[in-house]
């Protein structure tokens, strides 16, 4: 992997220095065609780690023969056209069907850990939940913090939670976001013989409801899990450590939008460890047709909102807030995400940004620290305003958002997260009954600069009662009210693809005139 790749912030010893290789990088991967993700391809600078955490043994069930499942079952190009980056997995997997990984000691000595939240909204019946699965320090015999977990939150605040320290059956995929871990099989005199269950990674649906007793696989659209935990509001994560509780979720996912036009998330940037954690969110907007089955309640369902995303990196923000919707009153195709926090970057520093994001009717409005400006502000809990504005690109426009709950009457769920020093720990409080309203109103140019485009706005205050909303992290004793900020170097780094996509842009408009 690339030296900046690995850069680690003890490490370096000259912020010039640092900054020169960025730079470096960053011109020649700037210098191959653009691409509309803006990700940098690795690859073109001629760095492979082909065999490293390859496949040896693709896991595939011998009736697994059809050329689409065949597909869909291995690590292989991409799912979907909204694919975004990132999608595949960072970890460095234990499990034996991939080779052995003669240098993942020398690729990540610290804690690692990567984490997949997945939310489903099913607003006919009022009814939330959230699949929160991580896998942290994986490979690493030593740490005392190895553990692959899986967190069910759902309604009226419940919530379950199943986890074992054996991360060798964790798998997941490098081209897509496909991942699985079996806690227990089902019947290992089935189809599949005891050594071919231990190798396998993606199974056939059938193949997976037969063998499994317990466990999930997340295929890029479909998941299936069965979850034997317990409550996960009393005592620890592993077996035997709470009031026992059983879900199951199988459901398949049609895409509606990844996140622009398959971008970064966190920036062009995200490719490199700069910073930390990473954030990416896979799917934006999506539905989704199937059923759950929560404490002996069957929930079915067609076409349910359907949200996804992934952190990754050496723990979660030291303090955070985060809000998403995508269930709006009356509107068929309108997504939300804000978010913000405290992030780590090269040399020591923190920094505190955030950002507002939209998704229309296919028209991704993108309020970022590098296309934009952001505000906050966040009380210890109840209430979520937030706003954005961005003059960047051909559709400037500017939005407020705002999340309230009573604190007496939806206090919120209280679950777990990876942290640097002590593992999964209660680390968050979260809700999926956020009164929310959104209004986005267009910009024009004026010599005045920008202002409101006359009229009514574009989204003139669309209301849901299903919002999503979270704190995180801490301490959270007062109201807490920032202006995203980013330090200027990292700023004009990450603004450099932005300029460059504006100056194309007015080239081409000069030139069809």
């Amino acid at each position: 992997m690339l030296i900046c790749l690995t850069y680690n912030q003890k490490q370096c010893a000259n912020k010039q220095l640092f900054l020169i290789v960025l730079l470096f990088v960053s011109a020649i991967q700037l210098a191959a065609p653009f691409r509309s993700s803006w990700g940098v391809r690795t690859k073109s600078l001629g760095f492979s780690w082909k065999g490293i955490g390859d496949h040896v043994n693709d896991g595939i069930s011998p009736q697994a023969r059809d050329a689409a499942t065949l597909f869909a079952l291995t690590d292989k190009g991409k799912a979907f056209p909204e694919q975004t980056p990132h999608s595949g997995r960072h970890f460095s997997p234990s499990h034996p069907a991939y080779r052995f990984q003669l240098l993942r000691r020398l690729q990540r000595r610290s804690r690692f850990m990567e984490g997949w939240y997945y939310r489903l909204t099913i607003p006919e019946q009022n009814a939330s939940f959230a699949f929160i699965i991580s896998i942290e320090d994986a490979g690493k015999p030593k740490s005392k913090l190895r553990l692959a977990c899986i967190q069910v939150v759902g309604p009226d605040d419940t919530y379950l939670v199943q986890a074992d320290p054996d991360d060798t059956k964790f798998w997941g995929m490098k081209s897509k976001q496909a991942l699985g871990y079996t806690f227990e099989y089902n019947n290992p005199n089935g189809t599949l013989n005891e050594n071919e269950l231990r190798q396998a990674t993606a199974l056939e649906r059938h193949d997976w409801l037969e063998q499994v007793k317990s466990g999930f696989q997340i295929l890029p659209t479909s998941l299936l899990g069965r979850v034997n935990g317990h409550d996960g509001t009393l005592g620890g994560v592993l077996d035997g450590q709470g009031i026992p509780g059983h879900c199951e979720f199988d459901f398949t996912v049609d895409p509606v939008c990844g996140w622009g036009s398959a971008k970064s998330t966190g920036g062009w940037l995200s490719h490199f460890s700069v910073f930390e954690p990473h954030w990416q969110v896979t799917m934006a907007d999506g539905n989704a047709t199937g059923r759950v089955t929560w404490h002996n309640k069957t929930y079915d369902f067609s076409n349910a909102k359907f949200y996804a995303e992934k952190n990754w990196g050496a723990a979660l923000p030291s303090k955070w807030y985060w809000t998403q919707c995508n269930s709006f009153d009356g509107y068929q195709q309108l997504s939300v995400t804000a978010g913000g926090g405290v992030r780590g970057i090269p040399f020591g520093g923190k920094e505190s940004l955030g950002m507002v994001c939209v998704h229309y009717n296919n028209v991704f409005y993108e309020a970022t620290p590098w296309t934009g400006e952001m505000q906050w502000n966040v009380t210890t809990w109840g209430s979520w305003e937030l706003s954005g504005k961005s003059i960047y690109g051909d559709r400037p426009f500017e939005a407020k958002v705002s999340y309230q709950v009573d604190p007496e009457e939806s206090p919120g769920l209280v679950f777990r997260a990876p942290t640097p020093d002590e593992g999964m720990v209660y680390f968050c409080r979260d809700t999926f009954d956020a009164h929310t309203k959104l209004t986005l109103w267009e910009l024009d140019k004026t010599p005045r600069g920008f202002v409101r485009k006359p009229g009514p706005p574009l989204i003139d205050g669309a209301t849901s009662r299903q919002g999503g909303a979270e704190v995180g992290g801490g301490p959270w004793w007062d109201t807490w009210t920032a202006t995203s900020k980013v330090s200027k170097p990292i700023l004009a780094l990450l603004r450099f693809p932005v300029r460059i996509q504006s100056f194309t842009q007015r080239r081409l408009f000069r030139g069809r005139r």
